[in-house]
């Protein structure tokens, strides 16, 4: 029994906590200090492997303890084998007299991210097949792969590419392709119980702030935010390339994860101050949802909100995640998503299209979750027999400022009505119509009074 109560103490004393930590996001200025990390890691040239990676990591290891692991050239990660390692010191294309029309130092969306090395002197028809642009958007660099294929290119806007001057041209791609390491990272916050909330980001996109450094940067935010407070799950962090290190994550802990996870997310596209985008789980259903859905649900109107169901056919990690043979529950909380804005793979997404306001909104929309996860307890009422009398037990009215309240009183109707070992605190706060961390209080004192015991396990 004491322990079951001490269990429904440690939930409310964790959410307690991260109501604390989702006020330190705006009086610290965390925004700002996240554009600032952002600004930091923008010019990095990243892909799948490489030195880029390794640096971006090194960096975000000054915001949380990171381990790095790596996988060599080969590894087999199900149907999948890591590729060669690709590094790259230089691009250009020269025109006749010299000067660098495309250049990669200027940005390094300028070329083919895995270009193979090549040099030599080209005509303009020779060189036409190696650019690649935008019509639709024709300022603009798009940004370009080719993991898989050995070929090099050069990505350029369609208004630069149209004033293309004859030429010949001198070109050079000086990169290395050969047999080296995929590096990916985690860190992880041990809890009371083994089981798991997965957070799931991305570092293998070069120089866009939207989609991608949005993401491994509140990943390290969250992490600092939860990482001084008792709680009962386990976080675990993961920093990968994206498909190829999600599938070689899963290769090493998809057992474990298939038995423990409650509930994960992919966090990608988290910087601007678009409406915020949950795409569900495969299954639909998990707490992942539940919780994301419900918060959302208080977190703005329904016009800044959308819910998607699951799309194997586009997306991030979670199409890994929840492959038919792991069906794991996790989702993915955005503000706009990938692909429905124009500047998406492109240098238009960049430092001026996310902001402080829209990271460090997303960030408290994160802690929401996590508060709500450990606050989300199943309870049962132990005085079932009609009203418990709560005057004699201080609870009604005089439970203090909080609880003398017309809010407080229904939250403790609701909690003892419906708490029969089925319906858990989220479960209420639906039926109540009120966002379920305004429930702390009241479950902590009837925890407290002995009117509500924490269903185990």
């Amino acid at each position: 029994m004491s322990g079951q109560m001490n269990s429904g103490r440690r939930n409310t004393t964790a959410a307690r906590d991260l109501e604390e930590a989702i006020s330190r996001v705006d009086s610290e200025n965390l925004g700002q200090e996240m554009m600032d990390l952002m600004a930091r890691l923008f010019p990095i040239c990243r892909s799948l492997t490489g030195d880029g990676v390794r640096e971006t990591l090194n960096i975000l290891s000054d915001t949380l303890p990171l381990k790095i692991d790596q996988v060599p050239t080969g590894y087999q990660a199900f149907d999948w084998n890591v590729p060669r390692e690709w590094n790259i010191r230089d691009a250009y294309v020269k025109d006749s007299s010299g000067e660098r029309i495309i250049d990669f130092r200027k940005s390094n969306l300028h070329i083919l991210n895995y270009s193979v090395p090549f040099s030599g002197t080209l005509t303009r028809e020779e060189l036409l097949p190696h650019l690649h642009a935008k019509p639709e958007l024709p300022e603009a660099i798009p940004y370009m792969t080719s993991y898989y294929a050995d070929r090099w290119g050069f990505c350029l806007s369609q208004n630069q590419l149209d004033t293309l001057p004859e030429g010949p041209f001198e070109v050079l791609v000086d990169s290395t392709l050969e047999d080296g390491q995929l590096t990916f990272a985690e860190a992880i916050l041990p809890g009371s119980s083994r089981q798991e909330i997965l957070f799931s980001t991305d570092v293998c996109h070069p120089s866009m702030a939207h989609n991608e450094l949005s993401g491994p940067i509140l990943t390290a935010f969250l992490h600092r935010l939860i990482s001084p407070f008792e709680h009962r799950y386990t976080y675990r962090f993961v920093f990968l390339p994206e498909t190829i290190g999600s599938l070689v994550f899963l290769t090493q802990n998809g057992d474990h994860l298939r038995q423990n996870l409650q509930a994960g997310y992919t966090v990608t596209c988290v910087g601007d101050a678009g409406p915020y985008t949950y795409k569900r789980s495969r299954q639909g259903t998990t707490a992942a949802d539940q919780i994301a859905e419900h918060c959302l649900r208080y977190l703005g109107s329904s016009a800044d909100v959308v819910i998607k169901n699951f799309d194997p056919s586009t997306g991030s990690d979670e199409r890994q995640y929840c492959s038919p043979g792991f069906d794991l529950p996790v989702g993915s909380l955005m503000r706009t998503m990938y692909g429905e804005y124009p500047e998406y793979h492109t240098s238009l997404d960049n430092l001026d299209f996310v902001s402080a306001e829209g990271m460090a909104g997303t960030l408290k929309a994160y802690l929401r979750m996590v508060q709500l996860h450990e606050l989300n307890q199943t309870y049962i009422n132990k005085s079932p027999y009609g009203e418990p009398q709560l005057g004699k037990r201080g609870l009604y009215p005089t439970l203090g400022a909080q609880a003398e309240s017309p809010d407080a009183v229904t939250n403790i109707m609701y909690l003892l009505s419906y708490s029969d070992g089925s319906k858990s605190v989220v479960d209420i706060a639906d039926l109540a119509n009120r966002p379920a961390w305004t429930f702390t209080s009241e479950v902590q004192s009837l925890v407290d009074s002995g009117l509500l015991d924490p269903v185990a396990g």
